[in-house]
């Protein structure tokens, strides 16, 4: 099976961080976040066939990681100007576990769809710890498909095609789906990946 990946979108990103950081008081442990990130694109990517941050996702030790997210949220050497620049207006690293909301959420950045799926991963996950979340993730397709060979290997990309099958476990789903439209879902995850490759 073929990684698929898109062109970030590091606006949509900060804006992302910067929600979660509001709705639990200002500031927000990281990887409490980035969970809820996951969450967020995965439901988005199930009902509307579309991440919203368009990140690259990692399997690592405590779930899935959205890697550019990530260099966000640490302020890390990787951004580039423009993603620094962009980022630091909105959200604040105060230590390696926590970053803060400097401004008010661009709202105008998000589509209504994206607003709809952060609303509604806040409303599921946002009273849950940080440890709780990881757990959680443990349990999903896209993350067990690498659980044995992170043993070998800290870091392994993840197939998005993946967040489409259920979970075995009794948790949140992010969003039912047929088995007709997972092979929808698949078909245009795939074609939009085709037509952005041939803007590159």
């Amino acid at each position: 099976m073929q990684r698929i990946s898109f062109n970030f979108d590091y606006k949509k990103a900060t804006q992302e961080l910067n929600y979660f950081a509001l709705k639990e008081g200002g500031d927000i442990n990281k990887m409490k976040a980035l969970k809820l990130i996951y969450f967020a694109d995965r439901f988005h990517l199930r009902k509307y066939g579309r991440l919203i941050t368009n990140d690259i996702y990692f399997a690592m030790d405590y779930g899935p990681v959205p890697s550019n997210v990530k260099d966000i949220a640490e302020e890390t050497s990787f951004l580039g100007d423009s993603e620094k620049d962009y980022s630091s207006q909105y959200i604040s690293v105060i230590d390696n576990l926590t970053f803060k909301s400097v401004n008010p959420v661009d709202n105008g950045i998000f589509s209504d769809s994206d607003v709809e799926a952060l609303d509604y991963i806040w409303e599921r996950f946002g009273h849950l710890d940080q440890f709780e979340l990881a757990d959680i993730t443990h349990e999903y397709p896209e993350w067990k498909r690498h659980e044995k060979a992170l043993d070998l290997d800290p870091r392994i990309q993840m197939y998005l095609e993946d967040f489409f099958d259920d979970p075995d476990a009794d948790v949140e789903k992010c969003f039912e789906l047929s088995d007709q439209d997972k092979n929808l879902r698949r078909e245009q995850l795939a074609e939009m990946a085709y037509l952005e490759s041939l803007w590159r």
